[in-house]
């Protein structure tokens, strides 16, 4: 008998149905699910966690520091090779390829999120097709921009991606060109948002935009399906055609999020603590328990079915397409401090207190000052267990 204790994050999407599921753990072992704020698990130092936990729900831009610290085993040391690989046929964009590095599997996803846009449709009856109509919103102060925490930074990734910057996070942050219209395009966005909106994190953007109403429009903000109605509606943010010489609609731009359970490196997986983690990413699990407890499934058959689009008021059906274009972040070790570093840099740009160009060369000096440190930081082999014996799920594509 195995007590295995687990951390997620403190709202119902991340923690009801892994609570109400737990007891479904077999074998005599038990298994506890503790909580986090959003904020926390934004933003958590990985390796003090994994120290503390068996099971972790991460966002991706942590592996690079699970890997430099050894933190985590990888899922494809606990999974036959051909259940992996129906998972990522069954997954939904690149909620499983985030997971994916230094050719190993570090988490299964068990929760996919992207930047979407929402509106209030009795204030913007239309959702912005691009740019120039999102900023013309803006000008008319019904346009709220999701700047807190990391969203500043997240948000402006989303923008450059969407202007055709394919290169991203790659070799350089941004492309000079496009990094500056991505910046003046947040800046205007943000200029005449309703006061006190700068502050929220996506979860307060949407509680008062359900609530008080006074905010038509985010153009990019993580879609909670707990907050889709008749009159909150979630879809594609603005497309970046028509800009910097380029013709033509232009690409969605979106961040890719969600969630991934990882098993840490203290843990000594049982057969029916896989079992378990396997069933939470059957399809039939993720098309009914994970809805039905407030979660949002990573299972592309879960986006496709239409009972659980209506009863999502559409969410998913109108974010499809957005997901599954998704931009994945770097995944380097120190990547997330940062991110939070980043964040302030354009938060300060956006309120006009440093310069764009200065913000702009400052965040380009530090990502290359990180990539540097990530070439020569050792890193330690991945902690393999033993092979486990365990009977999982067929999932089907």
């Amino acid at each position: 008998m195995t007590d295995f204790v687990g951390l997620t994050w403190d709202h119902p999407r991340g923690r009801h149905a892994l609570e109400r599921s737990a007891h479904r753990v077999g074998g005599g072992d038990t298994l506890r699910w503790e909580v986090q704020p959003l904020e926390g698990f934004e933003s958590a130092p990985i390796d003090e966690l994994a120290a503390r936990y068996d099971l972790l729900v991460l966002d991706h831009p942590h592996l690079g520091d699970a890997l430099a610290t050894g933190a985590l085993i990888p899922v494809d040391r606990l999974y036959p090779a051909a259940q992996l690989q129906r998972w990522r046929s069954a997954a939904v964009g690149p909620s499983i390829a985030s997971y994916e590095l230094d050719g190993h599997l570090w988490a299964l996803p068990l929760d996919a999120a992207t930047q979407v846009s929402a509106r209030d449709t009795a204030l913007v009856p239309e959702a912005p097709a691009d740019w120039d109509e999102a900023l013309a919103l803006a000008d008319r102060g019904l346009v709220a921009t999701s700047l807190a925490g990391p969203h500043a930074f997240l948000s402006l990734c989303s923008v450059a991606v969407s202007l055709g910057d394919e290169t991203a996070g790659g070799e350089r942050l941004f492309d000079p060109a496009i990094g500056a219209e991505a910046l003046g395009i947040l800046t205007r966005l943000s200029a005449h948002a309703p006061a006190g909106t700068a502050a929220l994190n996506p979860i307060g953007l949407l509680d008062r935009m359900r609530d008080r109403r006074d905010i038509g429009c985010i153009p990019l903000v993580y879609g909670y399906v707990t907050y889709a109605s008749d009159t909150l509606v979630f879809g594609a943010p603005p497309r970046g055609g028509g800009r910097l010489g380029r013709k033509g609609p232009g690409r969605i731009g979106s961040t890719i999020g969600g969630t991934g359970i990882a098993v840490t490196g203290r843990t000594a997986p049982t057969p029916a603590l896989l079992d378990h983690l396997a069933w939470l990413l059957d399809p039939e699990t993720q098309r009914t328990v994970i809805p039905a407890a407030d979660g949002q499934p990573s299972a592309r058959a879960a986006w496709t079915d239409p009972a659980v689009d209506a009863a999502a008021h559409g969410f998913y059906g109108g974010t499809l397409e957005t997901i599954e274009q998704a931009w994945v972040r770097p995944r380097l070790p120190g990547y997330i401090p940062f991110q939070s570093a980043a964040s302030a840099l354009v938060r300060a740009a956006v309120a006009g207190q440093r310069r764009a160009d200065a913000v702009l060369a400052e965040l380009e000096e530090r990502f290359q000052a990180l990539r540097a440190a990530a070439s020569v930081a050792p890193r330690p082999a991945a902690s393999v267990p033993s092979p486990v014996p365990v009977t999982v799920p067929e999932v089907s594509a």
